[in-house]
């Protein structure tokens, strides 16, 4: 059964082009993210046009309201983390928290390596920052996100747009990936908690694996700025992937194919889903990817998202 990914993202663009809802106190569009790229655990993420978006209204009878993606089991009180990260923001500048109500509305599925905790983090500090008038800088807005989300990779592409380097002390380098690729996402149908995927890791690796992945790094990162060509071995890792891909086997198998067939690949964030990315316009780089993905999941129907770098990161679009 497909995840949906593809006629959640287009269900919401069509409403977000009908016009802003009535009675909106702010509305925020964040976009789904995918962190490491490979070899950059922890430090690289890419933001990808496919949105979260969050409106704050007059209070009304429920708190939180949510449709799309975890419409069926997301809370709706007050311990629904976009509206703790509300708090939490009100909290950080000092001012009232207001008795407004929310909806979620997001085509980021959750537990697929896309981002969804940083995107609803990223979202209520953002709602919060509007309706306390634009207090707080952007840096506290990453921090506080990140300490929501537990790490910043994520977060910061979600914030900023574009690709993203973090270094340790809140550190981010932002560059505009090359138009010349284009993300394609492959989303299981299984679901992958980040925790348990980060409890497999090892502690400690060989100083061989480190000095590898660092160059692989490199070379992923310039790839993906378009500095140098981006080749299916760059992004290739050997200090979180085998212990993850080990408890995904339909994530092991995309991966495995997908780099098989040439194609840059790697598990998004702590999976399962996979980004892999093609020459943009090229049909037939994108026909590959389907076919090949299509007989790697066979087992398991691995949903295929084309998307677009997501350059402009987080908006508030509308704010009363």
């Amino acid at each position: 059964m497909s995840v949906g990914v593809v006629d959640e993202r287009a269900r919401i663009c069509a409403a977000q082009a009908a016009g802003d809802p009535d009675g909106a106190l702010a509305v925020v569009e964040v976009p789904a993210t995918s962190a490491n790229l490979g070899p950059g655990y922890d430090a690289f993420g890419v933001a990808l046009d496919v949105p979260l978006i969050a409106v704050a209204r007059p209070r009304g009878e429920a708190r939180v309201t949510v449709a799309g993606a975890g419409a069926d089991e997301l809370p709706t009180g007050d311990d629904n983390l976009v509206w703790r990260a509300v708090q939490s923001w009100c909290a950080h500048v000092g001012t009232a928290v207001p008795d407004v109500s929310i909806h979620v509305d997001s085509a980021i599925p959750l537990e697929r390596g896309m981002g969804s905790s940083s995107a609803a983090a990223v979202a209520g500090r953002l709602l919060g920052r509007a309706l306390a008038g634009g207090r707080g800088s952007t840096a506290a807005l990453l921090a506080l996100a990140t300490a929501l989300a537990g790490h910043p990779d994520n977060a910061a592409a979600a914030l900023v747009g574009g690709l993203v380097a973090c270094t340790p002390g809140g550190g981010v380098t932002r560059v505009t990936p090359t138009p010349a690729l284009r993300p394609v996402l492959c989303v299981p149908s299984v679901r992958q908690a980040t925790s348990e995927a980060r409890a497999a890791l090892p502690a400690e690796v060989p100083l061989a694996t480190a000095a590898a992945g660092a160059a692989r790094a490199t070379a992923t990162f310039v790839g993906l700025a378009g500095l140098a060509r981006l080749e299916a071995t760059a992004m290739v890792d050997e200090l979180h992937e085998p212990a993850r891909l080990a408890l995904m086997p339909t994530s092991r198998r995309v991966v495995e194919a997908l780099r098989a067939a040439d194609v840059p690949s790697a598990l998004s964030g702590a999976g399962p889903s996979v980004l892999a990315v093609v020459p943009a316009g090229d049909d037939t780089a994108l026909d590959l990817v389907r076919r090949v993905v299509a007989d790697a999941g066979a087992d398991d129907p691995v949903e295929l998202v084309p998307t677009r770098w997501h350059l402009a990161g987080a908006t508030v679009r509308a704010a009363g």
